[in-house]
This record gives C-alpha cells, structure tokens and sequence, in this order.
C-alpha cells in the first residue's frame, strides 16, 4: 500500500520544522498510540523496558538534550504502538532504521517493521521539508509504502487508508502545535541546536 501527502505550516521556517521533526520525543507525543521511540541495540526488549515519563521537549528542554536525542542515521530505533482499524486494535513492536538524514535539504528516509499478534507490516518511509515561496512557512512532503499482513490486511485498503489519513492528519496537527511554541521562543535556542545536529 502507498501513502504520500503534503503539509503546509505557515509561519514555521524549515529549520525549525526539522529541529522539531528530528526529536523522538517531540514525534512520541505528536503521534497518537505511540508509547515510545527509543534506540535500540542487540539487547533491547520490548518486554522490559520502561520509558521515561515527562520527558521535557521544546521551548522548555535543554537545547543540548534535544541535540543529544535528535535522530541519528544508521542507528535502530523501537517503537510501540497501538493503532485502532476498525475492531482491531493491535499493539505494533516496530523497529525503524534511519536511513538517510540530510540537514542541508531537510530530508529523512527510513525503512522498518513491527509485529503485533496475528498482524504484521514494513514499511520504507520519508519526507522532505521545503520553504514556502510566499513566506516563512514550511511545506512538508511525505510518503510511505507499506507491506501489510494478517488480520489487519484482511480489512482491505478501503478500510486502512482513512485510518492511517486520520493518524497523519492528527500527527501534523500536533506536531504543528509544538512547532508554533518553539517558533514563539528566542530564535537562539533553535541556532544552537542546529548548529549541534
């Protein structure tokens, strides 16, 4: 299956779109069912592990923690999920690759799997951040194809297509929200973490 759509943030510029953007903890809590995105390495469990709860983000975070945690290419991340598509509503164990992170041209690509009891998915996955020609805004252009099996494939496209447009279009909506408060703040905070990712 292949999603793919486009974001308008108004008075968001690039760079702090991608400041925003390149923080798990900012994605987390923007993203509706998902209880955690961590790194991950030989030994992680889902079983066992504990995420850590308050975890502060933008205006309040210490830019050197946000700098420190942004995603990094190459490196594994874990995430949990749990999505409703119709009566089922599956906890995803995914785990999600950075693939290419690019800081001159805003784009991120990643590639990632997860396993949910009777269900499982992988997915390739990107986007792309560009200026707005009309102002200080954002356009981000993103796109996923994803291989879906089991119970939830069952339900067909007709059924999982406005399901994941609905996770997207709250995604953003959240996501926007957070970037209007960092965009609100000193533009300092947001040089130095650019200047450390």
């Amino acid at each position: 299956m292949e999603f793919d759509g486009k974001f308008e943030l108004e008075d968001v510029p690039p760079e702090k779109a991608w400041i925003v953007l390149s923080d798990p903890i900012a994605v987390r809590n923007a993203l509706k069912g998902c209880q955690y995105i961590t790194p991950m390495d030989d030994d992680f469990s889902f079983d066992d592990y504990e995420p850590e709860e308050d975890v502060e983000t933008l205006p309040e975070a210490d830019p050197e923690d946000v700098a420190e945690r942004a995603f990094k290419e190459g490196q594994e991340y874990a995430a949990l999920m749990q999505v409703g598509v119709g009566s089922v509503k599956p906890r995803f164990e995914t785990s999600v690759t950075i693939d290419e992170r690019d800081h001159d041209d805003f784009i991120m690509t990643a590639t990632g799997s997860g396993t949910a009891s009777g269900s499982s998915f992988s997915m390739e996955s990107g986007m792309q951040i560009h200026p707005l020609e009309d102002g200080e805004g954002s356009r981000i252009e993103w796109w996923t194809e994803a291989d879906i099996s089991g119970r939830i494939a069952q339900l067909g496209s007709r059924v999982i297509k406005p399901v994941a447009n609905k996770i997207v279009g709250n995604f953003f909506s959240n996501i926007e929200q957070q970037m209007s408060d960092v965009e609100e703040t000193d533009s300092s905070i947001t040089d130095r973490i650019r200047g450390m990712l």
